[in-house]
């Protein structure tokens, strides 16, 4: 698996990822740009009613029809948070042409509706169609207001919420209901015109198609040619930029009608090693990372303390989300047992065979990248906006070479930043 990359303008990229691993071609394009409290609502409902239509193609069923004909072409968007980025990702996918029952240029028309609904979408007068964004707008409200639906969910959003507040990564991706009513169609559109114009722009190529084929389609195609260069405006994720103080622990109770309580702590890594990613992996993997880790076997098998038991790592912000769904009455003995297995960890208490289960989990996960295409192209996706590169063999090796005493030594540095528990 190898990722060529292209500068076809500044701050414009092309990633080949050729691959015969597969039926299908994929194409993707993702649209970064700083999450601000002023455009993430305005950057949701952008990304939503750019799926309703497009300049040549006016509505959501003629696309839908077009993509049927293009043997069932499969079209998909979604917005989402990465580190201090707003990510408006696009994707189309289908068969690839080998399997074609006759030879025609399915990437070619791939490439050019998936650059139409993107970049050249459908106006009315000097701003969006009016009944498309009243629509998304009446549909985003509805996905705000839902979140509460998913409690585990929703536990974790507020405790990023409470953890974060006041800088970016505390904003939640789909925007807030109050920015929705002085939002227009013209506004919007000039929104988005900005967005398009400051933003990085990363399209990849996933597939069986011939490089030069593709490089030619897309830096041919009018609306990436009429795209300006620029100096992108993006925040890159580096996990030296994420290192904060140490501070007293925040404790956050919330009480709603709930069967269960949701126990989210959130953990700062306070590490400046070079290696801190990999051992960090490793760090969480032996924590929560699955049934050998020690909240599994302590909080949930061994205490009975919770139906659910484990931790999460966030690289971008280079933080660990411990979350626990308990019974309500055990909220004080789930903490003390998860303070107590942090504080073993800082003091060594763990084995060699720990960090052989942690090393094992984590390959397992590195091997499953390159079974689907969507997680080939998150994980050069997630190396281009850290302004690195790191091969998927030397993120394996980097994962092996990490010691005991190398886990012993960041877990000292690891303390709890925010408790949030939701509770009855």
């Amino acid at each position: 698996m190898k990722d060529t990359k292209t500068e076809m303008k500044q701050g414009i990229t092309l990633h080949s990822i050729p691959t015969n691993k597969f039926k299908t071609n994929l194409y993707a394009v993702f649209l970064a740009t700083p999450l601000s409290k002023e455009t993430v609502t305005q950057n949701a409902l952008i990304t939503a009613v750019l799926r309703r239509g497009t300049g040549n193609i006016p509505s959501q069923e003629l696309i839908s029809k077009k993509l049927e004909e293009m043997y069932g072409a499969s079209f998909d968007c979604g917005i989402e948070k990465t580190g201090d980025n707003q990510i408006i990702k696009f994707y189309l996918e289908t068969i690839s042409e080998d399997f074609l029952p006759e030879k025609e240029e399915l990437s070619k028309k791939c490439i050019e509706i998936l650059m139409d609904i993107i970049f050249n979408p459908l106006r009315e007068g000097n701003g969006f169609k009016q009944e498309y964004v009243e629509s998304e707008k009446k549909n985003l409200k509805q996905i705000i207001e839902s979140k509460i639906d998913n409690k585990r969910v929703y536990a974790l959003e507020r405790c990023i919420e409470e953890m974060f507040k006041g800088e970016p990564y505390g904003l939640y991706r789909f925007g807030y209901t109050e920015d929705l009513e002085t939002i227009t169609p013209q506004n919007l559109y000039e929104a988005y015109e900005k967005l398009i114009s400051e933003c990085k722009i990363d399209i990849f190529v996933s597939g069986t198609e011939g490089d030069a084929k593709i490089k030619q389609w897309i830096q041919e195609n009018p609306e990436i040619a009429k795209l300006k260069e620029r100096k992108p405006n993006y925040v890159v994720n580096s996990e030296q930029n994420n290192v904060r103080e140490p501070m007293e622990a925040k404790v956050v109770e919330e009480h709603r009608e709930v069967g269960q309580g949701n126990l989210v702590i959130g953990l700062d890594v306070n590490s400046n090693n070079k290696k801190a990613k990999f051992i960090t992996s490793v760090y969480n993997a032996i924590l929560g990372g699955g049934a050998n880790s020690k909240l599994f076997q302590n909080v949930r098998e061994k205490e009975s303390l919770a139906y659910t038991a484990g931790s999460t790592y966030r690289r971008q912000k280079n933080v660990i989300f411990i979350r626990c769904g308990i019974e309500i009455a055990n909220y004080k003995k789930a903490l003390e047992t998860i303070k107590g297995q942090l504080e073993q960890i800082k003091n060594g208490e763990f084995s060699e065979q720990d960090i052989t289960n942690a090393k094992q989990l984590i390959m397992e996960s590195i091997q499953g990248i390159e079974a689907e295409q969507d997680s080939e192209i998150t994980y050069y996706y997630g190396q281009e906006l850290s302004d690195t590169f790191t091969s998927l063999e030397n993120y394996i090796e980097n994962i092996h070479s990490v010691t005991k005493q190398e886990v012993e030594e960041l877990a000292k540095g690891i303390s709890i930043n925010t408790i949030y528990f939701l509770r009855d």
